[in-house]
């Protein structure tokens, strides 16, 4: 659960990177994220590791799932008299509720992004299809190297206000989720130590605040520039 866990924390940074990309000029914004989102489905490497971070995925959730099960057979009975909140945090005692909601997320984020550049009917990006001919390409090479346009797809989603609020809601949840998350992974791979405690303490509590704040900042900032 650690390793899988901290693994999906690199790949939301690296996603998120890529993502931020939306919020450049609308024309740049364009041509930029379109030629990441090929390069990111086209080039070897970034493949292997998409397949690696599938693999993270859902190891991360079936082992979950049973962990769960296991926890709560190996206490079957409740105790008398039991004030959780005592000595743990709300999301420490709901990590899989939490798990159930982004697995939720997942599905639908992967059906709306993910499925449509793969096996949608997304058109190409006209403007780099446009740039391609005037660099002297033919129009049959043009199309073969001209980037799909996933933007005006993503633009889209976020430009409706209940998509935007189930993404918003999703990433309160990612962000409790990495909160306790992070700690517990530090703890099982050995690093919980007094002398750094305190450190990697802030760095959970950082990372599990502005990771989500910026991806947010993403869906609202387009939603905002669809209404003005």
């Amino acid at each position: 659960m650690s390793i899988t866990g901290l693994f999906l924390c690199l790949f939301l940074i690296g996603h998120l990177l890529g993502n931020l990309q939306l919020l450049l000029p609308a024309e740049k914004a364009q041509l930029s994220f379109n030629e990441y989102a090929k390069f990111m489905t086209t080039f070897p490497l970034v493949k292997l590791l998409s397949y690696l971070t599938y693999f993270s995925i859902l190891f991360h959730a079936v082992d979950g799932i049973l962990l769960t099960i296991q926890n709560r057979k190996a206490r079957p009975v409740k105790y008398a008299y039991n004030k959780p909140s005592a000595n743990s945090s709300w999301a420490s005692r709901n990590m899989a509720l939490l798990g159930f909601i982004l697995l939720f997320f997942l599905v639908i984020h992967m059906k709306s992004f993910w499925y449509e550049m793969h096996f949608g009917n997304v058109p190409i990006d006209k403007q780099a299809f446009s740039e391609l001919l005037s660099k002297g390409l033919s129009t049959e090479k043009a199309l073969e190297e001209a980037p799909k346009d996933l933007y005006t797809i993503t633009s889209k989603a976020f430009e409706n206000i209940f998509y935007v609020l189930f993404y918003v809601i999703s990433l309160a949840a990612i962000s409790l989720h990495l909160f306790h998350g992070l700690s517990s992974a530090f703890k099982s791979i050995g690093l919980s130590n007094p002398k750094y405690n305190t450190a990697l303490k802030i760095f959970a509590v950082s990372f599990s605040l502005v990771v989500p704040i910026l991806f947010i900042s993403i869906p609202i900032t387009i939603y905002i520039r669809s209404i003005l």
